[in-house]
């Protein structure tokens, strides 16, 4: 008997394999829709729409090599060490990520680049990859040593979380703590996606998701904030206030409930729009807001970030994190379980 709700990884090959739980013949029969076995359960519609698969190959020897190179990543059992390579390389460049990430909060870029530069050579194996794609997921190497990477995607929906995102990240999250994977989490997020299909679509339900899952993992847990991180969304990316073992952020990061502009706009309206000149007005407040708010030293101040680094030092900086973290042990309340918000 196979269940995807009890399998950790579906792999699908295009144009051969199907999933659904009522076939073409009994949907016509049942609604009168007419639909093919690729559209209703075919390895595209479950690896980009569903989220059912989470690799598609493009043929049998393609799903076998994916599922061998996924095991070199996982132990045997819970109870198992990770597996270590230690013949691995490394010739990425911290310092590329100086041009990788623009300063610019709202200008996109790959997170995936970021990634690559500081994990070992061709080590990322994302999970995933065609489903919410504003949330990166994936293991990696560090010294030869796995992580599971989590991962907010600027480059699509500027990064925010929604609905499939949370569902993504936690599930992911769930599985590197099953498996006492340690889990490197890179935020650059300007909050959950609004609107009402988001809302109606439970998207609060959804988030808690993601927020549960970090608040539960007892596997260490090593935050770097590249650029945003606002909000809610800011609060479900394992701040230390979740349990984040340690918390770092970049010079150019903006910790806060929202962006300087948003916030100006809702708490000094009244003042705004008295002002003979409401355009100066506002940006007077909003460099205020920036420098008494949203910059990563008042964060760390007040002991949300553990340290403010430069981009040449991410790598340096993970690495001694998770070198510390190695033997870390967590003791949780005598509990049968807790009640995730599924």
């Amino acid at each position: 008997m196979y269940s995807p709700g009890l399998t950790d990884f579906i792999f699908m090959v295009e144009d051969s394999s199907y999933m659904f739980l009522t076939g073409p013949e009994v949907v016509k029969s049942v609604t009168r829709e007419e639909v093919t076995m690729e559209d209703l359960g075919g390895a595209s519609c479950h690896g980009s729409i569903s989220g059912v698969a989470h690799y598609t190959c493009k043929s049998d020897a393609d799903a076998i090599f994916k599922i061998k190179k996924l095991l070199t990543y996982l132990p045997q059992n819970n109870a198992d060490a990770l597996p270590q390579m230690k013949d691995f390389k490394y010739t990425g460049d911290c310092n590329k990520l100086l041009t990788i990430i623009p300063e610019n909060a709202r200008r996109p870029y790959d997170v995936r680049d970021v990634i690559g530069q500081v994990v070992d050579d061709e080590s990322f194996f994302e999970v995933g990859e065609k489903w919410a794609k504003n949330m990166v997921v994936g293991f990696a190497r560090l010294e030869g040593k796995v992580v599971g990477v989590i991962a907010n995607q600027p480059k699509m929906m500027a990064g925010a979380i929604d609905i499939n995102a949370s569902d993504k990240g936690a599930r992911f999250v769930r599985f590197c703590d099953a498996f006492n994977i340690p889990l490197m989490i890179l935020v650059d997020v300007p909050g959950f996606m609004p609107g009402k299909m988001q809302e109606h679509g439970g998207i609060i339900r959804h988030g808690a998701k993601l927020l549960y899952a970090f608040a539960e993992a007892t596997v260490p847990k090593v935050t770097f904030i590249i650029r945003k991180a606002y909000g809610g969304a800011y609060c479900v990316m394992s701040p230390k206030s979740l349990g984040g073992d340690i918390n770092y952020a970049s010079p150019i990061a903006e910790i806060a409930v929202m962006g300087a502009e948003g916030a100006v706009n809702i708490i000094k309206k009244k003042d705004i729009d008295a002002s003979e000149d409401p355009a100066a007005t506002r940006k007077a407040f909003t460099d205020e807001y920036t420098e008494k708010f949203q910059n990563p030293f008042v964060a760390a101040g007040l002991g949300y970030i553990d340290e403010v680094i430069e981009f040449p030092e991410l790598r340096k900086k993970f690495l001694a994190a998770f070198n510390m973290l190695e033997t870390k042990v967590e003791d949780s309340p005598k509990k049968k379980h807790g009640n995730i918000p599924l």
